[in-house]
């Protein structure tokens, strides 16, 4: 009986050894679950940030052309008033004096004329500035991409080895798990044995 029971309490200790380890290997699972899990989630929403600037980006591109085309609209919207209002000007003051009408008409004639070299330069003008802020934009828009791609990468490759170095630390466990199992199995088998020892002696003392 106390032999029994030596080996049914080693046995139990032996159980709950085993039921400790596998409590433990898995918190370390869950763990390293939850560990990965966060990195997707993180790689995810830095994702989505990239993806958000390209839209801010775009949307903002569209619209300095959009202002850019609005204000060439109304520039020629006023060069054609200006248009009208001389020649009803040229017919009023013709209506007057025909003489007079002449002299004006070759005054506004040489104004409206400097006024559409004038708009032409100006639209000219506005093109290349146009052209400019867009060349501007795009190269800004590049670098911003650049930028955004470098650090995408960058933290892929921290998120990479961090991953790494959960899995060497996973594996580190499992090796310890199995020689501390190894380490278990010896220990009990010299506990059978000494306890077998032991009884012989007993029974040959008796």
């Amino acid at each position: 009986t106390f032999q029994t029971n030596i080996l049914t309490e080693l046995k139990n200790w032996e159980l709950n050894l085993i039921h400790q380890h596998k409590l433990q290997m898995r918190q370390e699972k869950e763990k390293y679950d939850t560990q990965v899990k966060q990195l997707q989630n993180e790689m995810e929403n830095l994702k989505e940030l990239l993806r958000t600037y390209e839209i801010s980006i775009s949307r903002k591109d569209e619209v300095v052309i959009t202002n850019l085309t609005q204000a060439l609209e109304k520039q020629k919207e006023r060069v054609a008033l200006m248009r009208k209002f001389t020649l009803w000007r040229i017919q009023h003051v013709k209506a007057k004096q025909e003489e007079y009408a002449i002299r004006m008409a070759d005054k506004h004639f040489q104004t409206a004329l400097m006024k559409k070299v004038w708009a032409a330069w100006r639209s000219v003008s506005e093109e290349k500035w146009k052209d400019k802020v867009a060349r501007a934009c795009q190269l800004k828009a590049e670098d911003v991409c650049v930028q955004l791609t470098n650090d995408f990468e960058a933290k892929i490759a921290e998120l990479t080895a961090a991953l790494e170095l959960t899995r060497s630390e996973l594996l580190r466990l499992h090796t310890e798990r199995d020689q501390y199992e190894d380490t278990m199995k010896k220990a009990f088998m010299r506990g059978v044995c000494a306890l077998n020892l032991e009884a012989m002696t007993m029974f040959q003392s008796k």
